[in-house]
């Protein structure tokens, strides 16, 4: 199926249910992401810094980009002007760094917190413990140029479909708390991003309202131009 086609279907499948389709575009080239655009995709995913930036530059301005990869304190600087959401925030640290570029541009830079809940040690993400510990610091409580939207997470890369399952039920269920405990006057808090190519439907089935497709669209081939340009991974 052409890029197109795929657009096309996988939003028939998902705008109908309140899911948000996040076209994972990293390592794949701009026209490529030209024609998912083309066919109607506003919300592209890349896990790299500099990629994200050139392909910015090239792209209609329109495109909301998150950034879905391990971000570093001393990249913010650079995508601060124009990220839509980084989903992949971790520490209370990235988020101060977030705050101050937020305050450099005059703007509110929306963030998602990332749980780990995988079982496998090559995830990052906090845990339960730190996370409620990180929403109850105080200097978490003075930034003014970071909204918290909600979370994302990753399951373990397994054919097993139980313990998929039972976490993104386990995220859902935090999701859940933390909505009550924190933010229950926020309505901004709504976004619980969570499934990929091997697993999104799944993750829709419990609860997920944004997932991060990549290989389902643009397919696995790697383009040479973008590999390994970047050591943050």
């Amino acid at each position: 199926m052409s890029i197109k086609t795929t657009i096309e279907t996988l939003q028939k499948e998902l705008q109908p249910i309140g899911v948000t389709l996040v076209a994972v575009s990293k390592t794949k080239p701009v026209e490529d992401i030209q024609e998912a655009y083309d066919a109607g995709q506003r919300v592209f995913g890349e896990n790299m810094v500099q990629e994200m930036m050139e392909k910015y530059e090239a792209l209609p301005k329109d495109i909301a980009w998150h950034l879905i990869g391990h971000l570093q304190t001393n990249k913010v600087k650079f995508i601060a002007p124009f990220v839509s959401l980084i989903e992949s925030v971790d520490s209370l640290k990235l988020l101060k760094e977030i705050d101050k570029h937020g305050a450099k541009h005059d703007r509110v830079i929306d963030c998602l917190l990332q749980v780990y809940i995988a079982d496998e040690d090559t995830k990052f993400g906090l845990d339960h413990a730190e996370l409620i510990e990180l929403l109850r610091n105080e200097e978490f409580a003075a930034l003014k140029h970071v909204r918290i939207r909600g979370l994302m997470g990753i399951a373990t890369n397994t054919d097993n479909d139980k313990v998929i399952k039972d976490e993104f039920y386990e995220l859902k269920m935090l999701f859940d708390g933390i909505k009550a405990s924190f933010y229950r006057q926020e309505d901004s808090f709504s976004i619980l991003s969570m499934g990929m190519s091997s697993d999104y439907q799944l993750a829709v089935e419990n609860g997920s309202n944004m997932v991060r497709l990549g290989s389902t669209i643009f397919g696995k081939r790697v383009v040479k131009h973008y590999k390994n340009k970047d050591a943050e991974h």
